[in-house]
């Protein structure tokens, strides 16, 4: 059931998040482990999706993870909103446990697709969440399917960011790794690196204080790394992913994510870390401004992945735009 509204969360670009009672949603559990998951076939489009339970009655919450990332990223938020929306965590295509597509496509456009399929067979539209990759998908598919998404939620989306600064990867090797002839040397490199330290060094790249991140959530994702390296086709996901990425950013015109972002009806909320470090704070006020529809929650001292290093802070901010929108109250901010 909805909840209260408590207060307005300010922001920099002067609209505002209404913020949820924290008591209408689930107790945080740090020790949760991943959602269980399966393969769903829906839209004639396969994927592994994990599944958070929720009431019935209510839209459900469909989550998109970023590059690298999994459905394994909205354990805590899902769980977190679960007395408001079932969760549906999906792994896109070639990445997490999800099978690539026929077509071997890793485009936004290709996934944004797979997730267009995917959610034109369920009964209602959806409260659609994506993070960096994740939200420009998310964008793409709120864009052209307004009927299939009730609200979105973008935290940090990976709007068109063309600094080149290699600090922004994990590992600067990974650049290179890209390149004809010394990539080769650079992937041996990068293989040599054990999972473990990947993980931390995801972490001190993506987080805003890096000393929030848990043993346990490191663990999971070195299991997940190891997982990942059996899987034969997970390079290829990642580097293709990686270039479509960027085509995407030199998009101009029509074709530009600012322009898809002009076309999205649906209210959303826009959750920023001002420590991001792969997609300028910057850009923040100028997502919101291209949007019909939108407002912004600017974090302080977070990064990249809001909704796994402070769950609880999204989670009031996500909770309240549901409440706004069933009240009426998400107006146009003019």
């Amino acid at each position: 059931m909805p909840g209260r509204l408590l207060r307005l969360a300010p922001a920099s670009s002067g609209s505002s998040a209404p913020l949820a009672d924290p008591a209408t949603l689930g107790a945080f559990d740090p020790n949760q482990p991943p959602w269980p998951g399966r393969e769903v076939t829906s839209g004639g489009v396969t994927m592994h999706v994990r599944e958070t339970p929720g009431p019935a009655s209510l839209p459900e919450a469909v989550y998109v993870h970023g590059l690298s990332g999994s459905a394994t990223n909205w354990t805590d938020l899902a769980g977190l909103l679960a007395p408001r929306a079932a969760g549906l965590a999906v792994d896109l295509p070639g990445f997490g446990l999800s099978r690539p597509l026929v077509s071997r496509g890793y485009t936004p456009a290709a996934h944004a697709e797979a997730l267009l399929g995917f959610l034109a067979d369920r009964e209602r539209p959806v409260h659609l969440l994506g993070n960096s990759l994740g939200g420009a998908v998310a964008l793409a598919v709120a864009a052209r399917r307004p009927d299939l998404v009730r609200t979105l939620t973008l935290i940090s989306p990976a709007m068109p960011d063309l600094r080149p600064d290699p600090r922004r990867m994990s590992d600067p090797l990974m650049a290179l790794a890209m390149l004809p002839g010394i990539g080769r040397r650079a992937r041996a490199w990068l293989a040599a690196t054990g999972p473990r330290a990947r993980a931390e060094q995801v972490v001190r790249l993506c987080f805003g204080d890096p000393s929030l991140a848990l043993e346990h959530r490191l663990d999971e994702a070195a299991d997940e790394i190891v997982a990942r390296a059996q899987l034969e086709w997970a390079s290829e996901a990642l580097a293709m992913a990686t270039l479509g990425m960027l085509a995407m950013w030199l998009r101009t015109g029509s074709g530009s994510l600012w322009a898809v972002a002009r076309r999205v009806p649906a209210p959303t909320l826009v959750v920023w870390g001002d420590r991001d470090r792969l997609v300028a704070p910057r850009l923040a006020g100028r997502t919101v401004r291209s949007l019909r529809l939108g407002r912004l929650l600017m974090l302080p001292e977070v990064g990249h992945i809001a909704q796994i290093e402070r769950p609880e802070r999204v989670a009031v901010a996500v909770a309240g735009m549901w409440d706004a929108v069933e009240y009426g109250e998400w107006e146009d901010p003019g």
